[in-house]
């Protein structure tokens, strides 16, 4: 019998290739706004941080709002995507258009409401992008249905890059918390002018019964989203309205860091994950989606997992952005934890979307979201480290809750799958302790210094590398077979038409 090829379009091979582009996507957007955060740390003080962070979490919930699961409804609608796109365009662009005239009419009370009265100037900055990211928001909405994420780089991360240009340029100039709304302004401008560029021209139009579609998912999943929205942004509230703008800074700081790997990695990973699940349920495939949950599960636990033990290990690093950050150390190794948890958290979501379980989804984010909000209210008067906890105990809470809903609902992976993900990562974490327990004996790290925490760095990436390729081997074999475009029986039968021993089933 003679060996057979998977076709070039798999699905295996679409996602293989979707993962790799939005990756890189990230990388160059989300990296930037990380190199912003380390230099607004060197520039900023914490009050300035603090403000700016306000302003932000404002507009960021408002960007949800505007959002109303566009990039979801345009996924996954069974119609035509290119009317879909249009009419939601129009409800998405008059959604911010109102905030933006209210987020400028109304920043004065509104920065008053949660104790920053500086912040005022700022909202009324960033609430002006808002119509432009919901123009942008749309064309990546269409390249997001079909997995095109390589044209999603110049929109995308040329947006990002460019406003990181001009806030640093601002920073350095000693514009202040000014420099990062303005930043935010010129990223929101030019993401519809280059995705413009790159041939996303969505074209406002009005579909009735295509409204009603969008309307009967967006009804459900649009109050999920500005939910979860809510609960990324609840505690810099709630922490600005009890301790002020200067713990928000020592917070924010904290929490930027710590949020990057769940930005680089797993929202990359969900974002190729809710895709590939219709794509499974559209083709009648209900039977697979288990097995791509468990891999997805897996995928995140050892990529993200090995990002924040490094992260952790190196916390104390921080204070080379300067000794008055030297708070924010202990808040990271918590937050660690927290985005650990929430990454989990979302790829469990995706499948729950993808398979319909939209009432249930948008019950687990509330409920979530009163548990946190509850915490944070009770422990946040005990300092930024008590809220960090407060975080973590309420996506904890979260987590058994969700995995049985998913077994209701007959996607969830199978406890021997999350058992070996959870030893697959354990082996190359206790390694990493130890490595940094010797580095630590041998004399590094007593006094904090760049060169220091490069090696440290160093060695934490090869020696978690190393122990994960040889934990997860059987899992790594798996992932180059869906990178080639095979499924797990696709790859047994080739091996066995080979004269090789079957691979392990997925």
């Amino acid at each position: 019998m003679p060996q057979t090829t998977a076709p070039a379009d798999s699905l295996g091979t679409r996602a293989a290739r979707g993962s790799l582009w939005l990756g890189l996507v990230n990388l160059a957007s989300k990296g930037s706004q990380m190199a912003v955060t380390l230099v607004l740390a060197i520039f900023l003080t914490e009050a300035d941080l603090g403000l700016v962070t306000v302003a932000v979490s404002l507009v960021n919930i408002g960007q949800v709002i505007q959002t109303m699961g566009v990039y979801d409804v345009v996924a996954r609608t069974r119609g035509d995507e290119n009317a879909m796109a249009g009419t939601v365009l129009v409800m998405s662009v008059s959604a911010g258009l109102v905030m933006a005239v209210g987020g400028v009419a109304l920043c004065v009370p509104l920065a008053h409401l949660l104790g920053a009265p500086g912040a005022a100037p700022l909202i009324a900055i960033v609430a002006v992008g808002l119509p432009f990211t919901a123009v942008g928001g749309v064309q990546m909405a269409i390249m997001h249905r079909n997995l095109d994420f390589r044209r999603r780089m110049l929109p995308d991360a040329g947006s990002a890059l460019a406003g990181a240009v001009v806030t640093v340029g601002l920073a350095a100039a000693g514009a202040g918390s000014y420099s990062l709304a303005v930043g935010m302004l010129v990223t929101a401008i030019l993401q519809p002018l280059f995705g413009y560029a790159v041939g996303s021209r969505v074209r406002l139009r009005w579909d009735s019964a295509v409204a009603g579609e969008a309307i009967g998912w967006i009804k459900l999943v649009g109050p999920a989203a500005v939910v979860s929205y809510v609960l990324i942004n609840i505690d810099y509230l709630i922490i600005s309205r009890v301790l002020g703008p200067d713990a928000v800074g020592i917070y924010s700081l904290a929490f930027r860091i710590a949020w990057v790997p769940y930005i680089m990695v797993a929202v990359v990973l969900g974002a190729v994950a809710f895709p590939v699940y219709t794509t499974l349920i559209r083709a009648a495939r209900h039977h697979e989606l288990s097995a791509a949950a468990g891999q997805f599960t897996h995928a995140t636990l050892l990529v993200v997992g090995g990002l924040y033990v490094i992260a952790a290990l190196i916390a104390d690093s921080i204070v080379l952005l300067g000794e008055h950050w030297a708070a924010s150390v202990p808040v990271l190794i918590v937050l660690c934890g927290y985005g650990l948890i929430v990454s989990v958290l979302v790829i469990w979501y995706e499948v729950l979307r993808a398979a319909d379980w939209l009432r249930v989804y948008l019950l687990l984010e509330i409920s979530h979201l009163v548990v946190v909000s509850t915490l944070l209210v009770a422990l946040v008067g005990r300092g930024v480290v008590a809220a960090a906890w407060a975080q973590v105990i309420a996506a904890s809470a979260l987590l058994l809750p969700t995995y049985l809903v998913m077994r209701r609902a007959g996607v969830a992976p199978g406890i021997v799958a999350i058992g070996r993900g959870v030893l697959g990562l354990a082996i190359p974490v206790i390694g990493c302790l130890a490595a940094d327990a010797g580095l630590r004996a041998a004399g590094l790290g007593q006094t904090v210094t760049w060169a220091g925490t490069v090696v440290e760095a160093v060695v934490l990436v090869v020696v978690f590398c190393v122990l994960t390729w040889a934990a997860n081997r059987a899992v790594l074999r798996d992932l180059r077979a869906l990178r080639r475009g095979e499924s797990a029986r696709e790859g047994a039968d080739n091996q066995r038409a080979a004269g090789g021993s079957a691979r392990r089933s997925r």
